[in-house]
């Protein structure tokens, strides 16, 4: 079968995680065939048993698709000839430098390069910077498969769109941008996104969809950063931003809300206005307001800690010697998500204060090791109780907003305004 057969398709999905594991299961519901690819067995295993490790994704969705044979998993990336559409989902984190970091996407591309076939459509869907899938995809599979893009085999780029967590935020309801390396391509990319998705958006070329999901966050990160600058200015002046945020929201044209917050988490606000910044140089252009912004947003896990500060000091303490249990790991309420989450930073800082930190999250019992996190890898999270001198609310979670605070006479430093039974001493932040 070929992509274009116009039947039912065999997809593969390279990254199984938040965004492919969910898109996988969205063309297995369709009444495609799903090989998923990834390179954790544990993923594996547990697809194969019709068990999910997201939270906001039932077992009896993925069980319901296993069984049907709809949906099967491997390691196996000899595999990757067997699909008529492959999709990658996989990360593209930064460097320490702040330089894009295409690892995955390199690796993945030389993965299943020798694999290739003639009629096959490859569509890369994680984020990066403008020129990704021709200047870095495309030599990689040519050379590997010895097939010439835009003849031999189609390739496209369509950003994912995923809002983990959103139960408002469905994958057929939201728009799919999609870009081709030739029309044929983009062509054959709208006919496979037609199947899950209601709407699909063509855009003139691959470069042109990349930059789409740059400037979505790249919105996001600046109007997150102006309303977290404005709480520190509102602040001085003893003015509650989010009161005046509530207010403006009420004009009906001309203004979108943003919250401020501890700091910026996830896989893509906080990264991938800094694929622009870093692709930008090679035109001689500065993206100052983007850095900017990230100045900003980078400042508020020490400003969070300052308000601790000024929670303990009220209470004749300090920071050294002090138990803190900060309330949220995950970087977005109720999802276990805690990719790039800023408490972790807000963490170390308070422990390189000397204080004792512990943590409560519902979604995370436990701390996964991952990129940002390692000096805390394997702690488990503790109940909220009165015997901490102050307590950190990070990530507005459900579980905490009837939480009853006020009965456990503990400072409060809330950075999201989001406890309702607020104790008597209760700082925003």
């Amino acid at each position: 079968m070929t992509v274009d057969s116009g039947s039912a398709q065999r997809i593969g999905i390279v990254g199984l995680g938040y965004v492919g594991l969910p898109l996988g299961l969205a063309f297995a519901k369709a009444g495609n065939t799903v090989l998923g690819f990834d390179t954790d067995p544990a993923k594996i295993e547990a697809l194969g048993k019709g068990v999910s490790y997201i939270h906001h994704i039932p077992s009896a969705d993925i069980a319901e698709a296993v069984q049907a044979g709809g949906l099967s998993a491997t390691c196996d990336f000899s595999r990757a000839s067997e699909p008529d559409s492959i999709v990658i989902c996989v990360p593209t984190p930064l460097t320490v430098n702040r330089v894009p970091d295409l690892t995955y996407v390199e690796k993945t591309a030389h993965a299943i390069a020798p694999h290739v076939r003639r009629g096959q459509l490859i569509v890369l869907e994680s984020t990066t910077y403008p020129g990704t899938t021709e200047e870095v995809m495309l030599p990689i599979l040519e050379k590997g498969s010895g097939l010439k893009a835009g003849v031999d085999f189609h390739l496209a780029y369509s950003p994912e769109r995923e809002d983990p967590g959103n139960p408002n935020s469905k994958l057929r309801i939201i728009p799919k941008v999609v870009g081709g390396l030739t029309p044929k391509c983009r062509e054959l990319a709208e006919r496979m996104y037609t199947t899950v998705v209601e709407r699909v958006v063509p855009v003139s070329s691959c470069r042109a969809a990349e930059a789409t999901k740059l400037l979505e966050n790249i919105f996001r990160a600046v109007n997150i950063a102006l309303v977290n600058e404005l709480k520190v200015v509102y602040k001085a002046m003893d003015i509650d931003v989010w009161e005046v945020i509530e207010a403006a929201k009420t004009k009906p044209f001309g203004f979108m809300a943003f919250y401020p917050g501890p700091g910026l988490g996830g896989h893509c606000i906080p990264i991938d206005p800094f694929y622009l910044t870093w692709k930008a140089l090679e035109y001689g252009q500065h993206t100052r307001l983007i850095e900017l912004a990230g100045e900003i947003n980078g400042a508020m896990p020490s400003y969070v800690v300052s308000r601790v500060g000024d929670a303990l000091n009220d209470s004749g303490k300090s920071i050294r010697g002090s138990r803190i249990l900060v309330l949220g790991l995950a970087y977005k309420p109720n999802v276990d998500d805690d990719r790039e989450s800023p408490t972790y930073e807000i963490m170390h800082e308070l422990e390189a204060k000397g204080a004792k930190v512990d943590y409560n999250d519902p979604y995370v019992p436990q701390i996964r090791p991952g990129r940002s996190n390692h000096e805390v890898a394997g702690r488990h999270s503790r109940p909220i109780s009165a015997e901490y001198d102050a307590l950190l609310l990070c990530t507005q979670h459900d579980e905490y907003r009837d939480f009853d605070f006020a009965a456990l006479g503990v400072p409060l430093v809330d950075a999201r305004n989001h406890a309702r039974k607020k104790p008597a001493r209760y700082y925003q932040a």
